[in-house]
């Protein structure tokens, strides 16, 4: 009886064993292929959507909505945020009927409308309200992700006779879905706020000077779709592990 009970107690000690070990095999291959993916630093693409200008000869963001390009970079040092790096190129377009106000009278020559066009290149920092990914590179990742942006940039409006070139700080907020592995959709909307109250190629209507770097000036708003697709891959670390 007692060598009985001792093979039974062997046994149920293999046999939690076992069950141990393939329990920790398996433990290892889902660790395994739950970091398959490499985590990538960059992004690259391009966009396409709409600006509008607000300014001295349109007071409404829905008017005079223009088509823009864009060729953009992303440099994402973790899963929760980026560096976006863009040059678009746009159309500028307004008519002091637009405006909705009553305006000095303006020396002869002075237009009533516009139409030029408008170079914006900048860097802006993107924050991600959650990890973003497949969540096979980084543990918690979402493949959808709403984010916010802050940055500065420079404009060129090919302003007649003479262009203008101005500081812009653009502030804005979007989504991002991840298509595929290596393939991002980004949809996002920004305004960016001129240092220039001559992107319309007036400047200081009313006789008041600004009192600010983007105080009484022009801006812009860009409404943009995005596909980027990610390079340079990351080495592994054991941080994936951890959120």
């Amino acid at each position: 009886m007692r060598s009985e009970v001792y093979i039974h107690g062997v046994g149920r000690r293999s046999l939690r064993a076992a069950l141990a070990l393939v329990a920790g095999l398996l433990l290892s291959v889902q660790d395994a292929t739950a970091q398959e993916d490499p985590e990538y630093r960059m992004e690259i693409g391009a966009g396409v959507g709409l600006v509008n200008y607000l300014g001295d000869y349109n007071g409404n963001l829905l008017k005079n909505q223009q088509p823009m390009g864009c060729l953009t970079a992303k440099y994402r040092p973790n899963p929760r945020s980026a560096w976006a790096f863009s040059l678009g190129y746009g159309k500028l377009k307004g008519d002091i009927k637009d405006s909705q106000t009553w305006y000095p009278e303006q020396p002869e020559g002075v237009p009533t409308s516009f139409g030029h066009g408008v170079v914006d290149g900048g860097v802006r920092f993107e924050y991600n309200f959650w990890a973003y990914g497949t969540g096979r590179e980084y543990r918690g990742a979402r493949r959808v992700a709403p984010f916010i942006a802050l940055g500065l940039g420079i404009t060129y409006a090919s302003v007649p006779g003479k262009g203008v070139t101005t500081l812009n700080m653009p502030i804005g907020a979007g989504v991002k879905y991840k298509l595929k592995d290596r393939l991002n959709l980004t949809a996002e909307w920004r305004m960016h706020f001129g240092g220039s109250d001559r992107l319309d190629g007036v400047s200081d209507p009313y006789g008041i000077k600004s009192s600010g770097l983007f105080k009484n000036t022009d801006c812009y708003g860009v409404l943009q779709v995005a596909v980027t697709y990610d390079i340079w891959a990351k080495c592994k670390t054991c941080n994936n592990d951890r959120d």
